[in-house]
């Protein structure tokens, strides 16, 4: 059974930090790609972050570079996203998921298994 759970999330002033996490099992995982989007209230779930397993490299939207960091912890099955100097803006539930249509991977129709999400709203 494939399970992705996210926590990790919460309320804080513009200009902090937070660093959700992603934990999954029931997948070979390292053969996908792991990304991090992001949906606020009445938009579209959007492309946040993306990391492959095999080399780590790392993929960014351009509102979140510079600001905001992917990475892992193999022996954990985690993946995680340093958020730094939040913005208002940056408030949404955030989502972890496999990147299954590797070729599809800045659309959240490229993934599968999505988590609950987490919560992470930022005050002006």
């Amino acid at each position: 059974q494939v399970q992705l759970v996210e926590s990790g999330g919460g309320l804080v002033q513009a200009g902090g930090s937070l660093r959700p996490s992603c934990a999954f099992s029931g997948l070979t995982f390292r053969n996908y790609a792991m990304g991090w989007f992001r949906q606020a209230p009445g938009k579209e779930r959007e492309f946040v972050a993306r990391m492959t397993w095999s080399d780590g490299s790392s993929t960014y939207t351009d509102s979140v570079k510079g600001r905001f960091t992917i990475s892992r912890d193999n022996a954990k099955n985690t993946v995680y996203l340093q958020m730094n100097t939040l913005k208002p803006e940056d408030t949404a539930v955030y989502y972890c998921a496999p990147n299954i249509r590797s070729w599809d991977m800045f659309d959240a129709k490229g993934y599968d298994y999505w988590g609950q999400g987490t919560q992470v709203t930022v005050s002006s």
